[in-house]
């Protein structure tokens, strides 16, 4: 490990939400099952920097920058503008290299997303298991 970090070169991820406690309950839950090893970084970007309900372009590239080890961020986001909001930050170039919107559903996603993280697959893994998601049968 470089640098002595539990999480060091492991992909990061970020989840975006219209609400900071949804966001930051879906990061508690993934945080939770995916525990047992080293963990994958995580950050919740949710709702507005005044504390509201909607996106906050700011709030999504501050928890990039956090959670950016060098191997990638993964965000997943859950509503049609925080993901045109990280799409404009991509086109931008305003997030970490190596940033990627994954398309998953937000819960299942972010908890398949954590898990493959934190087991140190590469981002296009993370990218798969968190797409794989879609699939899961609840009847």
């Amino acid at each position: 490990m470089t640098g002595g970090r539990e999480d060091d070169g492991l992909v990061g991820i970020v989840l975006v939400s219209h609400s900071a406690s949804v966001a930051a309950s879906v990061a508690e839950l993934a945080r939770g099952l995916a525990a047992g090893g080293p963990m994958a970084p995580v950050a919740a970007a949710g709702g507005t920097a005044e504390g509201g309900l909607g996106t906050s372009a700011e709030l999504i590239v501050a928890a990039a920058r956090e959670v950016d080890r060098g191997a990638g961020v993964a965000l997943l986001a859950d509503l049609g503008s925080s993901v045109l909001t990280v799409k404009a930050l991509l086109l931008e170039d305003e997030l970490p290299p190596g940033s990627r919107l994954v398309d998953a559903p937000f819960v299942e996603g972010a908890v398949a997303a954590v898990v493959a993280a934190s087991a140190g697959v590469a981002l296009p893994a993370v990218e798969s298991a968190a797409g794989e998601a879609y699939a899961y049968r609840k009847a």
